[in-house]
């Protein structure tokens, strides 16, 4: 088996690797439910080398999240459910159904009209796939109504968004980002009576309605709150990665530094990143 820069010779490698007899012990015994979160996973990576603008690492992790696409798909062809090649197939019939201002006759010319019809296009879809599902002797899905488009598996942050979107298109919103600051003010009011109650569910319940809230700040003021957080954790890594440097160079640890210390530390490169721009 030799590298490709071929499709064939990744599929080919990860057949090797299911096969029964003289494959991988490990590949072989994987499910669909097994490697999920690893799919999940490297579409993160891959998310992650585009915000460090590493591009060999984004080579390198589209790769990984390409072979979970492999991967899953072998897995169903040995079930004989579906192949890659249905796979690719299903994606490029979708590409072209869904631009018709591209691939066939459309008045769609702008970029409002041509969410319009993608909106309209995704809702025959689903109508389809309903259909298909009854045919089959499937039960419906089980999210139904207006918010039953917005996908569960998503990260609870993407859910958060794409609820409050989608309720917006129908006016279920805030005219402005005011009212929503007024709300997060009121929502850390009733988490702080739910922790002196002690309440572990209902600290729960109000630290939920807080970051609900947080997320729609986020919406109205354009500012996508999952990369806002994600901008926030790399910012407290190098903070944090600032008070390891100076630590070991002073011959401290960071078990045996104080608080306060590791606080002073902590604004030096606040001070430091204020100083860099």
């Amino acid at each position: 088996m030799q590298p490709s820069r071929d499709i064939k010779g990744l599929l080919d490698i990860m057949a090797a690797l299911r096969q029964p007899e003289t494959g991988c012990p490990w590949d072989v015994v994987q499910t669909f439910e097994t490697i999920k979160p690893y799919t999940i996973e490297e579409a993160y990576e891959v998310a992650d080398a585009i915000e460090r603008a590493d591009m060999h690492d984004l080579c390198d992790e589209l790769g990984d999240l390409l072979l979970q696409v492999v991967f899953h798909a072998r897995i169903a062809e040995e079930a004989g459910d579906f192949s890659f090649a249905d796979v690719v197939e299903a994606i490029t019939c979708k590409m072209i159904r869904r631009h018709p201002h591209v691939f066939a006759r459309s008045d769609a010319d702008t970029p409002d009209a041509v969410k319009a019809q993608w909106h309209e296009i995704k809702q025959a879809e689903k109508r389809e796939r309903s259909e298909r599902r009854a045919n089959r002797g499937l039960p419906p899905e089980t999210d139904k109504g207006y918010l039953g488009s917005v996908q569960r598996s998503f990260p609870a942050l993407v859910e958060a968004l794409k609820l409050q979107e989608r309720a917006a298109k129908v006016g279920f919103d805030w005219s402005e980002p005011e009212p929503i600051l007024d709300k997060i003010e009121e929502e850390i009011g009733e988490l702080r009576e739910a922790l002196r109650s002690g309440d572990r569910g209902k600290v729960a319940d109000e630290l939920g309605d807080l970051l609900f809230a947080v997320v729609n700040i986020g919406r109205h003021t354009e500012t996508d709150p999952e990369m806002a957080l994600r901008g926030t954790n790399s910012k407290f890594r190098r903070r944090f990665a600032h008070i390891e440097t100076e630590l070991q160079a002073s011959g401290e640890t960071l078990e045996a530094a104080t608080l306060e210390r590791m606080e002073e530390l902590w604004q030096a490169a606040k001070a430091i990143e204020r100083q860099l721009g």
